[in-house]
C-alpha cells in the first residue's frame, strides 16, 4: 500500500497561523506525517502551577529511563523523541514550504533554521495550545473537516479506512487527531490574540507603494490556481469517473463555492494543500497550449476541464499583470500580505515572550539555548530503587531531581 500522505497543519518556524488579508491566498495545512506522541502514559493535563519537579519514564524492572524529558511547559512535559521527530520532519516541512521554488542553498537555509528553532517552537506550539485552552476554543468541528478532507486526498471510502491507514503505518489514531486538533488550537489562537490587532489601512497601502515603486514594474505574467485529477497508473474504464470529478469541481466552482476549498477536496496535484495556488507565470513559462490559453483570461476566469499527459486539469487565473508599472489598485492584496506578513512576526514573538513570563517553563540546562530559556533549569538524577519499586507494574515519570533557580 502507498504511504498516504498524512496531515500537519502549520510549520513553526513562527506560527504563522492566523487570519490572512481577504482575497489573497493563504498558505494551507500542509500534509505529511504529524509527529506522535508516544503510546506511555502521559500525565493528565491540570490547572497552571508550579510543578514539583520533571519526570522520566523508567523501566519497572531495572530502573533504567526509557524515556528523557528536556523540557516543562506548566503540566505539559517534552521528550527527546519528540524533539527528534521535530528534527526529522524539518527537511519534509522544508520543501514542502518552497514547493519546488527555492535555489538549493536556500532550502539548505530553511532546513538548517527549522533545526535550529526546533525545541523553541514545541515549546511556543505548547503555550498556545494551553493558552487555546484557557481561552475555551473548540475546534472539533474543524477537525473532522480536515479529517475528511485528508481522507478524499488519499481516496479512502470511510473514515475507518482513514483509521486503518493511519494505524498500518505505526501511528496512533488518537495522537493522530491530538496533533490536528493541537495545530488547529495554534491557528485559532495566533489569529484571534495577534492577527486580529494588526490592522492596514489603504494609507499603508499606499504609502508602501510609492516607497517600492520599483517592485511594481513587471512583465505580462497571470497568477494561477489549479484543480488537477490525476489518471496516471489508472485504468482505461476509471477515466470517464475520474473526467466526471473534474467536471463536478468545475461545476462547484462555477456555483460559486470558493475554488480553494475546491481544490482541496477533489484536486490530487501536490498544490492542493495550498488550495491549488501555483503561483505566477510569465510568458514562455508554462506549455504553449496553456499559455495560450490563460493569457487570454482576466481576473477570476476558469478554463474548461483539460485533458493532459497526466489527467485533468482546471486553471483558474488569480490576476493578470499587464506589462509595465503595476497601479495600486492591483497590487493592493499583495502589499497587504507583505505588511501584515512583516507586523506578524514582532507581534507575534513579543505575544509568546508575554506567554513564557506568565508560565511555568522548565528545561534541561544542555537544551536551554536553543529553546529560548525558561523560568528555571531541571537537572537528571539516577532512579532510586524504592521508587522504581513503588512504581513497578505502571510506566510512570520519575522527578529529575532537584531544580535549580533561574539567574
Amino acid at each position: 500500500m502507498r504511504k498516504i500522505a498524512l496531515f500537519a497543519a502549520f510549520a513553526f518556524a513562527l506560527p504563522m497561523a492566523a487570519q490572512q488579508p481577504q482575497d489573497k491566498p493563504a498558505p494551507q495545512p500542509t500534509m505529511e506525517a504529524p509527529p506522535v506522541a508516544p503510546e506511555a502514559e502521559k500525565p493528565a493535563a491540570q490547572p497552571k502551577a508550579k510543578p514539583k519537579g520533571v519526570a522520566a519514564p523508567v523501566s519497572p524492572e531495572s530502573g533504567r529511563v526509557v524515556e528523557e524529558i528536556i523540557a516543562r511547559v506548566n503540566n505539559e512535559i517534552i521528550t527527546k523523541s519528540d524533539y527528534n521527530r521535530e528534527l526529522a520532519s524539518a527537511e519534509e516541512d522544508a520543501k514542502a514550504e518552497c514547493q519546488g521554488r527555492c535555489t538549493p542553498q536556500q532550502l539548505q537555509a530553511n532546513i538548517e533554521d527549522r533545526k535550529k528553532n526546533a525545541l523553541r517552537d514545541l515549546i511556543d506550539q505548547s503555550l498556545l495550545v494551553q493558552r487555546g485552552k484557557d481561552m475555551g476554543i473548540s475546534v472539533e468541528t474543524d477537525v473532522i473537516k480536515q479529517l475528511d478532507q485528508i481522507r478524499q486526498q488519499n481516496n479512502l471510502a470511510s473514515m475507518e479506512d482513514l483509521e486503518k491507514a493511519v494505524t498500518g503505518q505505526g501511528l496512533n489514531w488518537e495522537d493522530f487527531k491530538n496533533n490536528i486538533r493541537n495545530k488547529l488550537i495554534v491557528q485559532k489562537v495566533v489569529g484571534q490574540e495577534v492577527g486580529q490587532h494588526i490592522v492596514i489601512g489603504h494609507d499603508d497601502v499606499v504609502k508602501y507603494y510609492n516607497e517600492h515603486k520599483a517592485d511594481f514594474v513587471r512583465p505580462e505574467q497571470v497568477a494561477l490556481r489549479e484543480i488537477q485529477v490525476n489518471t496516471e497508473g489508472k485504468k482505461e474504464s476509471e477515466i470517464p469517473e475520474l473526467k466526471k470529478k473534474a467536471e463536478t469541481a468545475l461545476q462547484r466552482v462555477k456555483n460559486g463555492e470558493d475554488f480553494g476549498e475546491i481544490a482541496k477536496r477533489y484536486s490530487d496535484g501536490p498544490t492542493a494543500k495550498q488550495g491549488g495556488y501555483l503561483g505566477m507565470y510569465k510568458r514562455g513559462e508554462l506549455a504553449k497550449s496553456l499559455e495560450d490559453l490563460v493569457f487570454k483570461m482576466k481576473r477570476n476566469d476558469l478554463t474548461d476541464v483539460v485533458e493532459t499527459k497526466q489527467g485533468f486539469l482546471i486553471l483558474q487565473v488569480l490576476e493578470h499583470y499587464d506589462e509595465g508599472q503595476q497601479p495600486v489598485d492591483k497590487v493592493e492584496n499583495e502589499i497587504m500580505n507583505t505588511l501584515y506578513n512583516e507586523r506578524m512576526q514582532p507581534a507575534l514573538r513579543e505575544y509568546l515572550k508575554t506567554l513564557r513570563e506568565q508560565s511555568y517553563v522548565v528545561i534541561k540546562p544542555e537544551f536551554a539555548e536553543i529553546a529560548g530559556g525558561g523560568n528555571s533549569e531541571i537537572q537528571e538524577v539516577n532512579a532510586t530503587p524504592e521508587a522504581t519499586k513503588q512504581k513497578k507494574g505502571r510506566k510512570k515519570f520519575l522527578l529529575f531531581g532537584k531544580r535549580s533557580s533561574s539567574k
